[in-house]
């Protein structure tokens, strides 16, 4: 998807229900700069021919031409770009007085190939209506081109080239399509291009600390406690000098033993109390809680929740069943649901975007109970007896050393300078003990942050690879336009191939025909910046126009593997076929309506809305008549309301038979 726009997308008069997914890939295939090159334009614009976009091919190759870019080549493919998709009848007096112009120059261009592949394209125009002399000397010359020049020009002028001249053609334009159609591993890669583009990697933070005000409350209670110590060290000092000195030394000695072999056992204590303490790891301990927030946003959470339970029930460790697996981990299916819920809710993205992560998660899950490491607590070295029993010692000596002061002082001193003495010994007795906790607690939140950030960077470089593994395979399998195209293109003359055979009829039968390419729904799509919508299903309706009237064949394909149902077939006459409308709404898209004589109106949803699929610099009116061209639009309707305005009389003045010669270049 463009980035955050779900498949689903209501008005109060439409419901795209039908739209599985969409994706608009950030291809810059197609995008042509304002100051770009002739050269640059009539590239791009070739590419849009060949990928099923021939009105923009016409303007650009067209732009390409007016800036002095004009050789053989270039107006061989401006040739391909002003029949690709048209029928003879479709050309107005202005096009084809160009074509003409052109056919008149082109003894203006060097000898080579690209010039005789031009002129074979103009022979081909002049004997829609000739004898079967210059027929049969037309195709001769077409035969004798490249292979890809030649499917060039049966591709491009499938609608203008009719009659004798396209039966004797058309067999090897079938074997061809037969052989393209599952080629480049089609079946295996057409779901690449309907996956969306992975955003990229995330991971929740550790929990913030408050690291500084835990310092600060260490450096206030500390000092207290020193002056408070100082104090009662004086006072201890003026009754018995010597001996306060000693038991000073010991007392200092021992509160350092304590604080030495202490701290570990403390920390030892408090991991264990508060388990991982809130690193990286667990999502319930990092900076945004999901517990609680993510229950907002309803739509994705709850899409993300079943992508968890999907790709964790499709991930089970050998040994186990199903519902044992789902079970054992339902309390990590919520974190990993809860923390890609914070992680990605605020981009707007689809959660088909973020479903490498799942399942890298579900897979790095599945990997560790084989391992055994699943519920493992954070590694940490166990505090030896030795060292609690030397912190014991070491607290009872402090104590009594302490207890001996105080006797010191109340032997020797008297009076007010006992009473400060006593009250100095519970400062510093209060004070002391905050300021170890105070210190301890700081300490352990700075190996909370440290491991945390470790953790958060590990498991970032974990996501980073499997995100890059992704992406690679993805780019690696995705078709190109051009392969897209291609494949539908073989869908096309296969469907058209199959019909012809069902009523007998060659192209000598036919006064001309069409073919409408739609999406089927349910669908997935997605398409390259300023290209055209390609479906996962597409709906087929041909039209075929004999002496006799119109036979309509319509079904349906399943793209991936061109496996085809719902096909419907219908024959009326020409003047049955009483009106045909056009239905545009920028919320719903465009819709075709046939009235029958002898029947109900007919709605054919030609394409549906892609305004909110848009990028910034792309144009609505522009993208719409690149999908309409693409789906053979313009010429279907113009076919079917011509014969609607005059019945037959429209298609007596266009039969290929009766149209005006066109003059061949000498």
């Amino acid at each position: 998807m463009s980035d955050g726009n779900g498949g689903t997308h209501n008005t109060a008069a439409y419901s795209n229900v039908g739209i599985q997914a969409e994706t608009v890939h950030n291809s810059q295939v197609y995008i042509v700069s304002p100051d770009a090159s002739p050269e640059e334009k009539y590239r791009v614009g070739v590419r849009f021919l060949e990928e099923g976009v021939p009105n923009r091919a016409r303007d650009l190759i067209g732009e390409a031409i007016a800036h002095g870019h004009d050789t053989a080549e270039v107006r061989f493919h401006w040739v391909l770009a002003m029949l690709s998709a048209r029928a003879y009848h479709d050309l107005d007096a202005g096009e084809l007085q160009r074509l003409r112009a052109a056919a008149d120059s082109v003894g203006h261009y060097p000898e080579g190939e690209w010039k005789d592949a031009l002129c074979i394209a103009f022979d081909l125009l002049s004997v829609l209506r000739a004898a079967d002399t210059r027929t049969a000397s037309a195709l001769e010359r077409l035969r004798s081109l490249p292979p890809r020049r030649r499917e060039a020009i049966l591709r491009h002028l499938d609608l203008v080239l009719a009659g004798a001249l396209k039966d004797s053609l058309w067999a090897e334009h079938r074997e061809r399509a037969e052989a393209e159609r599952f080629g480049n591993d089609r079946v295996d890669r057409v779901w690449a291009y309907f996956e969306p583009e992975p955003i990229g990697p995330r991971a929740l933070p550790p929990r913030p600390g408050g690291g500084e005000a835990a310092r600060m409350a260490v450096r206030l209670r500390a000092t207290v406690a020193a002056v408070a110590t100082a104090v009662f060290l004086l006072l201890t000092l003026a009754a018995d000098p010597v001996e306060a000195v000693l038991r000073s030394l010991v007392a200092i000695g021992a509160a350092a033993a304590a604080a030495h072999f202490g701290r570990a056992w403390w920390q030892e204590k408090h991991r264990r109390e508060t388990g991982n303490g809130g690193s990286a790891a667990s999502p319930r301990g990092s900076a945004a809680s999901p517990r609680g927030s993510a229950d907002t946003g309803e739509g994705f959470t709850r899409a993300v929740r079943r992508s968890v339970d999907h790709c964790f029930g499709a991930r089970v460790p050998r040994g186990l069943t199903h519902r044992a697996w789902m079970d054992l981990t339902d309390l990590i299916r919520d974190d990993v649901a809860d923390e890609i819920a914070v992680l990605y809710r605020e981009s707007r993205v689809g959660v088909e975007r973020v479903d490498w992560l799942i399942r890298h998660l579900a897979e790095d899950t599945r990997d560790r109970y084989a391992e055994g490491t699943l519920f493992d607590e954070p590694s940490a070295e166990s505090v030896p007896m030795t060292a609690k029993a030397l912190c014991v010692l070491a607290v009872g000596v402090l104590g009594l050393t302490t207890l001996s002061l105080l006797g010191t002082l109340l032997s020797g001193s008297g009076g007010s300078s006992l009473l400060l003495g006593i009250l100095a010994l519970v400062v510093v007795v209060r004070f002391g003990r905050r300021a170890a906790v105070a210190w301890l607690e700081a300490e352990a939140e700075e190996r909370r942050l440290a491991e945390g950030n470790r953790l958060h960077q590990e498991q970032l470089a974990g996501r980073q690879a499997a995100y890059q593994e992704w992406k690679s395979y993805l780019d690696a399998m995705r078709p190109t336009e051009l392969e897209m195209e291609t494949w539908l293109a073989c869908d096309r003359t296969l469907f058209v191939d199959e019909a012809l055979r069902h009523y007998q009829l060659t192209w000598s039968d036919l006064i001309t025909h069409t073919i409408l390419v739609t999406p089927a729904r349910p669908y997935k799509r997605g398409r390259v910046r300023g290209g055209p919508w390609r479906y996962s299903r597409y709906s087929f309706r041909l039209f075929l126009i004999t002496a006799d009237g119109v036979r309509e064949i319509s079904t349906e394909f399943d793209f991936t593997d061109a496996e085809r149902g719902n096909e419907q077939r219908s024959n009326y006459r020409f003047d049955a076929l009483s009106s045909v409308q056009v239905t545009e709404n920028a919320d719903i898209g465009y819709d075709l309506e046939l009235v029958l004589t002898n029947g109900p109106a007919r709605n054919i949803r030609v394409k549906d809305a892609d305004t909110h699929q848009l990028a910034p610099d792309e144009n609505a009116r522009e993208i719409a008549e690149i999908n309409l061209n693409a789906a053979g639009f313009v010429h279907t309707f113009r076919l079917l309301e011509g014969i609607a305005a005059d019945g037959k009389g429209w298609i007596e003045r266009n039969n290929p038979h009766n149209l005006s010669p066109f003059r061949a270049p000498v």
